[in-house]
């Protein structure tokens, strides 16, 4: 991290016991700090510190150390833009490093030179049906009426943007009597996943989907029993919405699994062993159950992200 740099481009790694900061990526052990968590951490830690500089207040520490712009930015309905004040850089850094060294042992990436693997990243844009047009319209209507002093009891923009979110990820989740998009961002994602899985059939290559909405209320096993029953299976999420079509598409059942199967130490530690060997090849999980700790990567090929952590 260097003086002018933009806050959020690299992290600091550190141990403190009970603090739990945002990972840089999944599974990953390094944290990155937003300026009001490091502020936060300092307040816990070094406060006659911060008081002796006269820091003690976040206005007096960001204006020290932070530098604000102004930028137009989409709405959380997603129509529309507005203006909003952010961090954008760090500055004064070597003074504020100098402080934080105090409580925290820093480690960044090149210290380190642990070893990782090439990555790939692709981002696959879909475009939305009708039907998302016509609900997002629906969104902006209900933030305007928010804006204009809604009962946040009847309506609020926690319950707009969470349903927004529903709505990027599959519009079933909003009426699950809706069609099943043919272009959704699940089924594209069924899509690629399935290309990869037959080109890498040789090599028993494994794949991780991560979800983090619309989890699943049963095990995997409930699925792949009611397809051989030869049951319909009606819209109830996602997880089971992808292994229906996967299990229906010719991938085998014993070979797609959820996180959520695993139910105590033992039987992830059982799960992750399945997936290093390539018995189960499609591991289904969110990053609270399937981030930090997860290690399946052995004969990994692919993660896949559907949705963003909240």
């Amino acid at each position: 991290m260097k003086d002018g740099e933009p806050c959020t481009s690299r992290g600091v790694s550190t141990v403190l016991e009970g603090v739990t900061p945002r990972p840089l990526t999944k599974g990953s052990m390094a944290w990155r700090f937003l300026p009001y968590e490091m502020y936060t951490i300092q307040r816990y830690l070094q406060y006659d510190l911060l008081e002796e500089h006269g820091l003690e207040n976040f206005d007096a520490w960001a204006s020290t150390f932070g530098e604000t712009v102004s930028a137009i930015e989409l709405a959380p309905e997603g129509t529309g833009y507005r203006m909003k004040t952010r961090f954008s850089r760090f500055y004064n850094l070597p003074e504020l490093i100098s402080m934080f060294k105090e409580i925290a042992d820093i480690k960044t990436a090149d210290m380190l030179n642990l070893p990782t693997p090439t990555a790939h990243y692709e981002t696959i844009a879909v475009k939305p049906s009708e039907m998302q047009k016509s609900i997002v319209e629906s969104l902006a209507k209900r933030a305007e009426k928010v804006r204009n002093g809604e009962d946040p009891r009847i309506d609020n923009m926690l319950k707009i943007t969470n349903d927004g979110r529903k709505l990027a990820l599959d519009q079933r989740l909003i009426d699950d009597r809706l069609e099943d998009f043919e272009n959704s961002k699940v089924n594209i994602c069924i899509q690629k996943v399935l290309s990869i899985y037959k080109e890498t059939e040789e090599k028993k290559s494994t794949q991780l989907i991560f979800c983090d909405m619309s989890t699943p209320h049963r095990k995997s096993s409930s699925v792949k029993e009611q397809i051989e029953a030869g049951n319909e299976l009606l819209f109830t999420n996602v997880y089971d919405d992808i292994a229906e079509k996967l299990i229906r598409r010719g991938v085998p059942a014993d070979e797609i699994a959820y996180i959520h199967d695993a139910e105590t130490d033992a039987t992830k530690k059982e799960l992750f062993a399945k997936v290093r060997t390539g018995s189960i090849r499609i591991l289904l999980g969110s990053t609270q159950k399937m981030g930090a700790g997860t290690n399946v990567q052995d004969l990994l090929i692919a993660s896949h992200d559907l949705d963003c952590p909240w």
